[in-house]
């Protein structure tokens, strides 16, 4: 029975070129491994943009700035200020304004569904208003 010798010349030694190559295989592997995570988390936080850039077109779509333009206008300037902070790897301050463009939009998007539910309910109470006073002229022009 061989005993082991741990020096690193007998492990070289005993290693053979197909292992070797195999290990910095792997070394290698590993390596980029760890720099790709490290290289992602420098990166453009693209959910947080893109959630926002969504936010503001559908905002767009339904014609928010007829109602909450102010609110939209908030959302257009916060993501061009995310988009800046992302130039100047500020990605931290980038996710902080993405998330307040996408909010700013859903705001605009709210207050524009509710002043058009106000109107229609504005609409409905005038109709209602006259249906009483036809209801009423009606009642009174009856004879009993």
């Amino acid at each position: 029975m061989k005993t082991l010798n741990l020096t690193t010349a007998s492990f070289r030694a005993s290693l053979t070129r197909f292992e070797l190559k195999t290990c910095f295989y792997l070394v290698l592997a590993a390596s980029l491994f760890v720099l790709s995570g490290c290289a992602s988390a420098d990166k453009a936080p693209p959910a947080e943009l893109q959630a926002a850039e969504q936010a503001i077109s559908k905002a767009e779509q339904a014609q928010v700035t007829r109602y909450s333009s102010i609110e939209l206008n908030n959302a257009r300037t916060e993501i061009s200020a995310a988009r800046v902070a992302v130039l100047e790897k500020n990605i931290p301050q980038a996710r902080r304004l993405a998330l307040q463009a996408q909010l700013s939009a859903e705001l605009a998007l709210a207050n524009a569904e509710l002043m058009k539910a106000t109107a229609v309910n504005q609409d409905m109470q005038r109709s209602i208003e006259v249906l009483q006073q036809e209801a009423q002229r009606n009642i009174s022009g009856v004879k009993l």
